[in-house]
């Protein structure tokens, strides 16, 4: 395990999980919502984002925390390890509202409310966007190690083993 991406709907634990694993690991951690957002909450463009992607893809070790759909089969590609967290909705909806008001790594503002957009997203994750990752996930799965959580216990306990 030397290139990792760790993806999954939002709230469910991603990041917290990334986090975890980059201590256990020492992997450097990317985190795509630092690199695609700034500060005044507007974002860099596509050329740059993926300009960016493709120099950690450079590194000889790594992990990428993060969704972006348009993304996700160019960093299969270039991963050994994939981590998706494939949690139910509610648990997800709540995962995003307790991190209202807290300061985080991945994004250089904090969040004091759940936009409707951001909602809408979670509540229509697993119907729009989990088919897609699991179809690509199927593509690969052969050159991959693949792991789901379907809980987020399940990746505390993954954590826990390989400390």
């Amino acid at each position: 395990m030397k290139k990792v991406i760790v993806i999954g709907c939002p709230g469910s634990g991603k990041t917290t999980f990334a986090e975890k694993l980059n201590k256990c690991t020492g992997l450097p951690l990317y985190y795509l919502d630092a690199i695609w957002h700034k500060p005044d909450k507007t974002h860099i463009s596509r050329e740059n984002f993926d300009k960016r992607i493709s120099g950690i893809f450079d590194t000889p070790e790594w992990i990428i925390d993060g969704n972006y759909n348009r993304t996700i089969e160019t960093r299969l590609q270039q991963c050994d390890t994939v981590f998706l967290f494939d949690l139910p909705t509610e648990v997800c909806l709540q995962g995003a509202t307790e991190r209202l008001g807290k300061g985080r790594y991945d994004l250089p503002w904090i969040e004091k409310e759940l936009d409707s957009e951001f909602a809408n997203a979670i509540k229509e994750f697993s119907e729009k966007s989990l088919p897609k990752i699991y179809e690509l996930i199927e593509k690969y799965k052969d050159e991959k190690t693949i792991i789901i959580f379907k809980s987020r216990d399940e990746a505390d306990n993954y954590i826990n083993e390989i400390r």
